[in-house]
Formats: structure tokens, sequence, C-alpha cells
């Protein structure tokens, strides 16, 4: 660290010169995240000083988390449905897990092949084993080899809304039916698709038997970074995850982190309310519609899609991605890897124009 400080002219200059080495999200094809909704920031930077950890001295970030629980719970047709707002889907899954196994002992949970890397932090953070449930030539989990893996130690079974590299949605139906026979907590993981399924899929409902689910308004919540929601169908699972809290304003505590930005809580709460139904439906139909002009524009190019997407994720195979990627970086496009199937994996964010779109095939094209 420095004797003396330096003017803020020169750092803040310093940090602009940085910050123009990134790759403009509207050249980026591969992030589940994007460019906060305005009403987002200025929120945010309202509340920028508060600590959702100590809500004592900042009484209203409480109830805007509260309000952006009820809202999440109401948009997933879960009234009822209780929870706080997490870092995002790693601590949502985190958490949801270690609720279960403080509930019914250590054991192992089950989880699709097709999990996000999350789950496997769980498993190493709890200290417990995760069995891996094959998938289906639909890439979802495959239920007719669920049951046989369940034994008396299964204390959870992890379902996706929408898995990372396709987002493809497990049969939650089924899932769900084998969880209740066995007596078992289901998590879903809708990090991603939990504000995205209700919009393209209205007349989709979860299943009964349901005990959690996560959802990141900073993905296509248009939030900022860091927001994220988790919610419990019964409060025993909230009560398991209690710690006291003596020295603070507040008596306990629910979440990993102790200090937590009240400022994601006001954030997420104005986008909720400014954007509505309405508005998140027109942000998911630009998304979907987008994704199809890639699907047409990459026909052209005679590659195809792993799967028809369920929502706004593509996978296109092939052998040559490696090569792709690395020639594409160079032309500061960002598209991503999947390995199950080997391809090139597409997110179309609200960021993504269809101009852009045009402009990236025409430099795949100068690459093959």
């Amino acid at each position: 660290m420095r004797e003396f400080g330096r003017s803020e002219e020169e750092i803040l200059n310093e940090l602009r010169s940085l910050w123009d080495r990134r790759i403009p999200y509207e050249r980026v094809f591969s992030s589940m995240c994007t460019r906060p909704h305005p009403v987002a920031v200025k929120a945010f930077m309202l509340y920028i000083e508060s600590n959702l950890g100590d809500f004592g001295i900042f009484p209203a970030v409480k109830e805007l988390e509260d309000r952006v629980v009820e809202m999440t719970a109401d948009m997933l047709n879960l009234n009822g449905f209780s929870g706080y707002m997490t870092s995002g889907g790693t601590e949502a899954n985190i958490q949801a897990l270690r609720a279960f196994r403080n509930l019914k002992g250590k054991g192992n949970f089950i989880a699709p092949e097709s999990r996000h890397f999350s789950i496997d932090k769980a498993a190493d953070v709890l200290g417990v084993e995760m069995r891996l449930v094959p998938l289906n030539d639909e890439y979802q989990m495959d239920v007719s080899c669920l049951e046989e893996m369940i034994d008396d130690e299964t204390f959870g079974i992890v379902a996706l809304l929408g898995s990372t590299e396709l987002g493809q949605i497990d049969p939650l139906d089924e899932i769900s039916k084998i969880a209740s026979e066995h007596g078992i907590p289901l998590h879903v993981d809708g990090a991603f698709g939990a504000f995205v399924v209700p919009f393209l899929y209205p007349d989709f409902r979860f299943p009964e038997h349901l005990s959690s689910v996560s959802g990141d308004p900073h993905k296509m919540g248009m939030s900022v970074i860091p927001s994220g929601v988790l919610l419990f169908s019964d409060e025993e699972f909230l009560e398991a995850l209690k710690i006291e809290t003596p020295y603070l304003t507040t008596r306990h505590q629910y979440s990993l982190p102790g200090t937590r930005p009240g400022a994601s809580a006001a954030a997420t709460y104005a986008v909720m309310e400014h954007l509505g139904r309405r508005g998140y439906r027109k942000i998911v139909e630009k998304c979907m519609r987008n994704t199809r002009v890639l699907i047409e524009l990459m026909s052209e190019l005679e590659f195809y899609p792993a799967i028809e997407p369920k929502m706004n994720v593509v996978v296109f195979k092939t052998d040559e991605v490696d090569r792709i990627r690395k020639e594409l970086m160079k032309r500061r496009w960002l598209i991503s890897k999947s390995f199950r199937p080997l391809g090139m994996r597409f997110v179309i964010m609200p960021h993504v124009e269809e101009e852009n779109l045009k402009l990236f095939v025409e430099d795949l094209k100068r690459i093959l």
C-alpha cells in the first residue's frame, strides 16, 4: 500500500482505462448474466451503504427483501413459500442442501449429471456424498435410473429448471413423485429458468411435492450482481439454517454470508416492480426471437441445434469447438463450450441484438 494517496481523478482515469479492456456485452454470447436494467442500478446506488446482514440499522432493506421473496413466489405460483435473498445460485444450492442435511442427517444426495458445478461445491462443503443420475437422450435426468440410487441415507434430490449447458428442464413431475414416495426433500435449481419459464410457458406449474427453488434476478431478472432468491415450502427448512447473531441488531441469520448487500434487495425490488409480468414477457420474447434468428443463420452454415431449445440457450454440435472459440476470441467474440453434447454453446441474453448476431455469423464464416 502507498504511503501517500493518489488523487481521485487519477484513480478514476486508471479505472476507466482498465474497464475499456472488457469485451462489450454486445459481443458476449456465453454469459447467463447481462447488463442490469437502469432502474436497478439507480436503486442499488441509493442503498449502496446498507447491510442486509444487520438490518436493524437499515430496516427498509429487510422489508424490500421480504417483498422480493413474496413477488418471486407469486411469479412462480408458489404462494406460501418463504425464504431470503442470496448472492446467487451457488449459495442457494448449498443452503438448500445444507437445510436438508441438517433436518435428515448426514448421508448422500442425488443430482443429474447435468448439474451446475455449485452442486459439486455443496457436496464438498457439506462433506457428503453426491450421486449422479445419467441423462436421457434429451439431456434430462433419466428418471428410470433415479430410484435405484436412493437408500436410507439419501437426504435430498436436486432437479433442474434450465440446465446450464442446454437450458433443459428435468421431468419434475416424475422426479417429485419418486421423492414424495420416499419422503425425500426436492430442490429445484432454477437459477436461470426461474425468470424465463413463467413468461415463456405460462401454464407451467411446479409439482406438489417440492421443498425448495432457487432463482437469480441477476440473470434474466435484469437486476444487479449479486442478486439471488431461495424459496422454501416450509419454515422448518429455514429454521434448519438459523444461526444466532448476539452482537448484531438482529438476533439470528439464515444466510451463508453474514454481511449482505441491502442494495441488491433494493435493485431487485425496483426492477421487478418496474417491469412487471408484461415487461419480463417482452424481454423473454425478444430473447427467444433472437434465439430463432441465430438458429436460422447457423443452419446456413450447416450447424444445427443439439436439441430444440427449451429457452434462450442453444448448443450447436461440432468437434471443432476449441479451434472455433479460439479464432472467435481473436475477433473479440465470446461463445462457450458445451461438453455434453460437445459443441458451441450460446446464451441469447437481453443484451444480444439481431444485428450483432448477423455480424457474428459473418465473422464465423471467415474462420470455417
